[in-house]
């Protein structure tokens, strides 16, 4: 097995492109009419000579890069040995389910000192903006938005509508110039024309609105920061961004920052359930190399996971079988299972069908990755082993239908007898909930560590929800890490997560109409944290009170002030890290 692959990875490549289209996540990365694969690099020294060998090379921050690779050189190119490590995208989703009074906001926006995120770029990474709405525009009608990057445009070979950034390769980037040309345009197709970017979803738009937006009977948190806008790819059908397109728009955002000269707030409000959840991945790793570029600050939210049953964790004792059982709903046209565990505990794993049916589940075979059919439903399973990034072990499996459109519905049972224990841990995820039927989820499902990735990279801000009205928890927030003995997970350096908890229940954000709507969902807590971000950083950097004031200085000042939530009594904890987000108690100057 070639150490250098993710384990997602090396079975994708193990398995027939018909079969791996039948999946929901082998296929992400692959591209059918070029027969080429979209990766994610760890490198050193040069990678100069991949062209030559038909490799497109997209060079990003801190020893990353993506490659576009032919299938049939991957294993070759993996080998070379300036190539660390090698992963393939994953698909990533919206966390969607008057912050500022609560969030002690007010307090030093409307008085002294009088903050509004003046002189401070928010990049906001998501499905686009309404770039026509007054809330983005300045008293004299100019846009807010220094760029605009459409990651999903086609730039024309003559280059009338616009051409990629600089060091890319894919989209069209709008100036602020082009956004008031097509602003002073009255007849919205001489607009489109012109700056033909379309937020279809309305979802970037309200996050920027919540983050800055600024006019009459609205108020964001920083309401003249000034915008960058990355309007995420949709490479297919499913229309969710994936993890390349990301990474893209983070060294886009800290590139222009550092051009710019102005400290920087990123934005990300969006997650998946794929990983070991222990900041391992390339993209966590990423994540946290980009927050020590320049002056930036990163802010992710924690996912919508909670209450989702999609993940289960357990310990087994000498002598004791576990029976976890999953439920999957009538209709349910596909899903996969993870389970990660500890290298050094090995277990004998059996799985039992809805009808009864039993298959025994053995990683010792020569590639790890093999299948089997129970009922009308066919099993794709593989073992995977460590990797140099991370220590846990992972068993993959995907549930595919046989003889029908659908999995058998019912009750899956997966039978856990120890062989050797070290630990006894173990801990099973399901994708995201926005992808899995309703009723699909763990009996007796653990809301601890449902962190969605990359909320769990170590040097973001990872921010949950809470209801304000209630001053309580929201139960679909993404919890952190209660077990203090979990030998997996971030909590294994001493740190916790979430950070933090901002407003993120009927949130009013503008909407795609022209006016405001209330919305739910760690992606607009998100937001709420990110202008209090550009809040402090206006005070430390742009009033030159503390030049200083970025990076892990303002995730401290934010914990700092951080007020007590109704019924909890411990922290930093699981559900609400060092408790609710308030910027006034956070400012040294308070």
């Amino acid at each position: 097995m070639n150490q250098k692959l993710e384990d997602l990875l090396a079975l994708a490549l193990e398995t027939p492109e018909e079969e791996r289209a039948r999946t929901e996540d082998l296929n992400v990365g692959f591209d059918q009419s070029s027969q080429t694969w979209e990766l994610i690099v760890k490198y050193h020294g040069s990678l100069d000579e991949l062209p030559g060998m038909g490799v497109t090379v997209e060079r990003l921050l801190a020893g990353y890069a993506i490659l576009t690779v032919p299938e049939r050189l991957v294993e070759r190119v993996s080998q070379l040995p300036q190539i660390e490590y090698v992963e393939k995208p994953k698909r990533f989703f919206y966390q969607t389910v008057g912050p500022a009074e609560v969030s002690c906001i007010e307090q030093v926006t409307l008085g002294d000192p009088f903050l509004s995120g003046a002189g401070v770029l928010i990049a906001v990474l998501d499905s686009g903006i309404d770039y026509r709405l007054p809330v983005f525009r300045r008293r004299d009608g100019s846009t807010r938005i220094l760029y605009l990057w459409d990651q999903t445009l086609r730039p024309d070979p003559a280059g009338r509508n616009g051409s990629p950034p600089e060091g890319f390769a894919l989209g069209v980037e709008f100036d602020s110039q082009r956004i008031n040309q097509a602003l002073s345009e009255s007849d919205p197709r001489s607009q489109y024309q012109l700056l033909p970017s379309v937020d279809v979803s309305g979802h970037g738009t309200a996050v920027a609105g919540v983050a800055a937006g600024a006019g009459e009977g609205y108020r964001g948190v920083a309401p003249e920061a000034e915008l960058l806008i990355v309007k995420l790819g949709l490479p297919n059908a499913y229309s969710f961004p994936r993890t390349t397109e990301i990474m893209r728009g983070v060294t886009y955002a800290v590139n222009k920052a550092a051009a710019l000269q102005r400290p920087l707030v990123i934005n990300l409000s969006f997650g998946n359930s794929y990983g070991a959840h222990d900041g391992s991945s390339l993209l966590e790793r990423f994540l946290d190399n980009a927050a020590e570029v320049g002056r930036t600050v990163i802010c992710v939210g924690s996912g919508n996971e909670g209450a989702g049953a999609g993940h289960l964790a357990g310990r087994l004792s000498p002598g004791q079988t576990a029976a976890v059982e999953l439920g999957v709903a009538e209709y349910e046209t596909g899903l996969n299972v993870q389970l990660w565990k500890n290298y050094s505990d090995e277990y004998r794993i059996r799985l039992r069908s809805p009808g009864g049916e039993e298959a025994e589940l053995s990683g010792r075979t020569e590639s790890g990755k093999y299948t089997l059919r129970l009922e009308q439903t066919e099993l794709l399973v593989f073992f995977g082993e460590p990797s140099p990034y991370s220590a846990a072990q992972e068993m993959y499996l995907e549930f595919l239908p046989a003889s029908r459109p659908y999995l058998n519905g019912g009750i899956w049972t997966f039978l856990l007898e120890p062989v050797r224990l070290v630990t006894g841990q173990y801990y099973f995820y399901l994708p995201s909930g926005a992808v899995r039927n309703a009723g699909t989820g763990f009996f007796g499902s653990t809301p601890q560590a449902t962190l969605t990735i990359p909320s769990t990279a170590a040097k973001v801000i990872t921010v949950g929800a809470y209801d304000s009205v209630y001053d309580a928890y929201a139960d679909f927030s993404g919890r952190g890490y209660a077990d203090p003995e979990r030998t997996l997970g971030v909590v294994t350096s001493g740190m916790a997560k979430p950070d933090l908890v901002a407003p993120g229940v009927e949130i009013l954000a503008p909407d795609l109409y022209g006016g405001f709507t209330g919305v739910t969902g760690t992606s607009f807590a998100a937001p709420i944290v990110s202008g209090s971000a550009a809040l402090l950083m206006e005070w430390g950097i742009v009033r030159g009170n503390d030049p200083f004031l970025y990076g892990e200085k303002v995730k401290a000042y934010l914990r700092r002030g951080a007020q007590p939530l109704r019924g909890e009594r411990a922290y930093p904890n699981d559900r609400v890290g060092w408790g609710k987000l308030c910027v006034r108690e956070s400012l040294p100057a308070f």
